[in-house]
């Protein structure tokens, strides 16, 4: 194959017309038959960077078992700053498709030379948006492991690249391929669940050990077989040189240079899904707190943490958690004025349940909307393996070269790295911030916020709506009694009500 320009258009041009009957019956009906894909030429090239943990258990092996099921893919190159790792992953490869993979250590090699249509990162967060800028920048379409980035300037920047250029990107929240956040959107539009107020979401966990220590150290990870400098970033600008630390290469989410612990390798899933299915995206208002509680094993990041953030829609957004108590979880809830949904715990939905509010409040009649509990499931079947579904659908955008048919563009990702970084450096810095999503742009919280809703509430406005919401005033408005007919002050010692 040629390393020349071309190659990138010429075989997008290739993939939709092989694939176009295909991709027209829909993302839940897709298979790849080997029979279409008899021509090499008509494969995307995919190579990886970062292929320990995750970017080798999830990125790896999921793309290694669509291929086999006949995906218009290539595994071409693996790229890691530990031998241990790239050796790992090219025999594996190797070993299931036939093909001896590139080993690369430095990322920027591989892009150069790879001729690659696609690339999956798998790295520690603080070299994510680099890493997808250059790719995207380059033409290679690319698959991010949650979070998209560290930083909240980095999503903004990411999402500009990525608008620019029209390359596919998905970002790694798996569950976002669930039928459920996209069925529970149409119905929340719809205004099933009236005026949306707030959500609620958790990730709890617990350890013996101390959270992301269960990553296992061992004497083959030294300065030897690690390029450590590479690992830091220091070059870059990403990070000071410090001194080779097993425990900082291995367990690196429990250290705010490379990390943000619980905030971005946790939160971000819950707060994602959230973002989905009610529709919002960046936030107005962020504030963070917690602590390291019982932790006390060297790390930086908390043990326990809940984020706060507001929306001009008027709708408030809650994430909470311990690593040090698992058991006894708060419900993933919507609320609404006229119900809920609850969903659970954990995020393998593949239904929810519908509570309404009583008659009295919603004005509805008992045999119009039963006053019980209802399951709703949707009417897409769930995956059997959410890893291989969103994998699946990077693989059916980038074959229709379509960025929006991601179940997790970088525009949702960026919305919930605002969330969760904004609430960590609350944490941190000890202040509640504010986001500007005309301007992009973060600044200090003052007393405008409570002021606007007081002012809304005075002049008798009408309530905001999530994006998209196509049921008027359902569900919006509250009613006066008669009483309310004596309301008002008294001007000039005259009762507003009359005589």
């Amino acid at each position: 194959m040629k390393n020349d320009s071309s190659h990138l258009s010429t075989n997008r041009r290739q993939f939709t017309k092989t694939s176009a009957g295909l991709l027209a019956a829909g993302t839940a009906a897709l298979a790849f038959p080997r029979r279409a894909m008899a021509d090499a030429n008509s494969k995307m090239r995919i190579g990886f960077v970062g292929v320990g943990g995750r970017g080798f258990g999830a990125h790896v092996k999921s793309l290694t078992k669509l291929a086999k099921e006949g995906a218009p893919i290539e595994l071409v190159a693996v790229c890691d700053v530990y031998n241990v790792n790239r050796e790992k992953a090219a025999k594996y490869i190797q070993s299931n498709l036939g093909n001896e993979p590139a080993q690369h250590v430095d990322f920027r090699d591989m892009y150069a030379k790879e001729n690659l249509d696609a690339v999956c990162i798998g790295t520690p967060d603080h070299w994510h948006a680099k890493q997808a800028i250059e790719a995207m920048q380059a033409g290679i379409n690319v698959y991010c492991e949650k979070p998209m980035v560290k930083k909240v300037e980095e999503a903004i920047d990411l999402v500009k690249v990525w608008r620019k250029t029209g390359v596919v990107m998905q970002v790694g929240v798996q569950s976002t391929s669930l039928p459920v956040w996209d069925h529970a959107n149409r119905l929340i539009r719809a205004g099933q669940l009236g005026k949306v107020l707030m959500y609620q979401t958790e990730y709890f966990r617990n350890s013996d050990l101390g959270q992301w220590r269960y990553y296992e150290l061992t004497k083959e990870m030294n300065p030897s077989n690690i390029d450590w400098r590479r690992f830091l970033g220091v070059d870059d600008g990403l990070s000071e040189e410090v001194p080779f630390d097993r425990a900082v290469y291995r367990q690196w989410r429990r250290f705010w240079p490379f990390g943000s612990g619980m905030f971005t390798d946790l939160f971000v899933h819950r707060t994602t899904t959230m973002l989905k299915a009610t529709g919002l995206r960046y936030p107005a208002r962020v504030t963070g707190s917690g602590g390291i509680y019982l932790e006390y094993d060297g790390r930086d990041v908390p043990d326990v943490s809940t984020v706060v953030a507001e929306f001009n829609e008027g709708v408030q957004g809650l994430v909470t958690a311990t690593m040090a108590s698992s058991e006894t979880p708060i419900k993933q809830v919507i609320r609404g004025h006229h119900g809920s949904f609850v969903f659970g715990n954990q995020e393998d939905f593949d239904q929810f349940t519908f509570v309404p509010e009583r008659p009295q409040v919603t004005h509805i009649s008992p045999k119009e909307v039963p006053y019980e509990p209802q399951i709703i499931r949707p009417d897409q079947r769930m995956p059997e393996n959410k890893n291989h579904a969103h994998f699946q659908n990077w693989i059916d955008a980038m074959v229709a070269n379509d960025p929006q048919l991601c179940n997790n563009t970088p525009d949702l990702g960026a919305a919930a790295i605002v969330i969760v970084n904004l609430g960590a450096r609350s944490y941190r810095q000890g202040k509640v911030y504010r986001f500007d999503g005309d301007e992009m742009a973060v600044s200090e919280a003052d007393g405008s916020w409570a002021k606007r809703w007081e002012d809304r509430s005075h002049q008798r406005g009408k309530p905001e709506h999530v994006p998209g919401w196509e049921a008027g005033d359902t569900g919006s408005k509250i009613f006066d009694p008669d009483y309310q007919k004596l309301e008002g002050p008294w001007i000039d010692g005259k009762d507003p009500a009359g005589a």
